[in-house]
């Protein structure tokens, strides 16, 4: 994809897949691979900084004799995912808007 992330995109992302199910750090990054060129690392400090703001709780999980470290969404979590899927919702709409009609309003 050519269009940007930003740190409100990345934390959308990031709760709307672990409001589903928890998840680890690189099942994470595949998933928002689909959307951005993004490196694995760039994802790690929002995952951080999405635990420090108490969005997310994480634990880690035996798994074929490594740990992983799972990120689990907290209930201010996901208000904040209702929060930015709601502005997604609304951002998206009006740039639809201006790419449908050329931005000009029918009256």
């Amino acid at each position: 994809m050519i269009f940007p992330m930003n740190a409100p995109m990345f934390d959308l992302l990031v709760l709307s897949v672990t409001a589903k199910t928890d998840a680890y750090g690189y099942q994470l990054s595949q998933i928002i691979k689909r959307v951005s060129h993004t490196k694995d690392s760039t994802l790690y400090p929002v995952l951080k900084r999405l635990q420090e703001q108490g969005f997310l709780t994480v634990y880690d999980q035996s798994y074929q004799g490594r740990n992983r470290r799972y990120y689990r969404i907290t209930e201010s979590g996901r208000q904040h995912c209702r929060t930015l899927s709601e502005e997604w919702n609304t951002y998206r709409d009006t740039v639809d808007q201006i790419v449908k009609t050329g931005g000009v309003q029918h009256e």
